[in-house]
């Protein structure tokens, strides 16, 4: 059993997820420390895939190097909506062959069988393509409440094909996804994996990029990966992984990270609460008038305490990154606001942009 303080255990989570002094070099040691980088369209700043790797990498990380390991290298690939560890794939695709989609689901591609062969037709003759390329031939359409699909059936298809493991996403087109049969898109020689084998893969490198989780988590499963540990003050059954754990004496110090709303360290909001005392509430999609801090703010990571949030947007017209305001969730001292500062004139220099508004 493993006996952690309070500050033992924050700074444990802050080094799995790569965000101490000790920064990492490159995109592929992200993805692999990590397992997953969210992919998300909202830029106010940048997309989350790119300032996720920014904030652990800093300056000297380009966008194109994340294209390059998906597309060139092949050291990631693409799955629902995160970039993952290309060590992954073949526990990933286990799982996702193994995986029983809801029933609302199942229907729909039973009263769809043409359709879907349809679409494997045209990928296995033509692919890769992008959705807008396969012909909608559905004969049963998905009655969409969320409104997240329209009337074209061909994105809903794709989706549920690739959750089971029959088609994949092998590049991009600006934000489009160009499509692909498995065979294709997956090496021949890749490792068959039982099931329940590739869920203890992954569960063991969910905790690897979490440091510390909750034995029992919807936010973050870890199962029984790890060993057990206590918080100091904390009644919840932890597991840790015992490689951070051991590394915890050899400590590189703490810095400044700006992080996007949907950066991994902040998903599990009960652990963010448990842990660092911080309750962040994305407020994107409130009414304008309910929101506190701001549509899309950044928090702000000073070593292992959430200090502040930075609620800035990128005037790609104008080229600079307007500061609308920095909230202080405890006050600054002077260190603390010049390295604050210190990083945000770097996320601006790494945009290639002058800074507006900071002071």
């Amino acid at each position: 059993m493993h006996e952690l303080s309070r500050d033992e255990a924050r700074r444990l989570v802050v080094r799995a997820q790569l965000l101490d002094a000790d920064r990492p070099g490159d995109v592929v040691e992200v993805a692999e420390q990590l397992a997953a980088i969210k992919i998300d369209p909202t830029a106010t700043i940048a997309t989350s895939e790119q300032t996720i790797l920014w904030s652990r990498i800093g300056w000297s990380y380009e966008p194109g190097q994340l294209r390059k390991a998906v597309e060139g290298d092949h050291l990631l690939f693409e799955h629902d909506g995160h970039f993952h560890a290309g060590s992954l794939l073949a526990a990933r695709v286990a799982r996702m062959r193994g995986r029983v989609l809801r029933a609302q689901a199942t229907q729909w591609l039973a009263a769809n069988a043409r359709f879907r062969a349809d679409v494997l037709a045209a990928l296995r003759a033509e692919g890769p393509l992008l959705a807008a390329q396969i012909a909608d031939t559905s004969q049963v359409a998905h009655a969409s409440e969320s409104g997240w699909y329209g009337s074209n059936q061909v994105p809903r298809m794709l989706e549920l094909l690739s959750f089971i493991g029959e088609v994949s996403i092998v590049g991009r087109e600006g934000r489009l996804r160009r499509w692909d049969i498995a065979e294709r898109a997956f090496p021949a020689d890749m490792p068959v994996l039982d099931y329940d084998d590739a869920g203890r893969i992954l569960d063991e490198r969910r905790l690897q990029a979490a440091g510390l989780a909750r034995q029992k988590s919807p936010w973050t499963p870890v199962g029984d990966a790890g060993e057990p540990a206590t918080v100091e003050g904390s009644t919840w059954k932890w597991r840790v992984d015992p490689v951070a754990a051991a590394g915890l004496s050899d400590d590189a110090g703490g810095r400044v990270a700006i992080l996007n709303p949907y950066d991994g360290m902040l998903y599990d909001r009960p652990r963010l609460k448990e842990l660092f005392d911080f309750e962040f509430v994305l407020e994107q999609f409130k009414p304008k008038g309910q929101r506190v801090f701001g549509y899309f703010v950044h928090p702000i990571l000073a070593g292992d305490r959430f200090i502040g949030l930075l609620d800035a947007q990128l005037d790609k017209k104008r080229e600079t990154l307007v500061v609308g305001a920095i909230h202080e969730l405890v006050g600054f001292d002077a260190d603390e606001r010049d390295m604050v500062h210190a990083e945000i004139r770097d996320l601006a220099e790494w945009l290639g942009v002058a800074v507006v508004g900071l002071g």
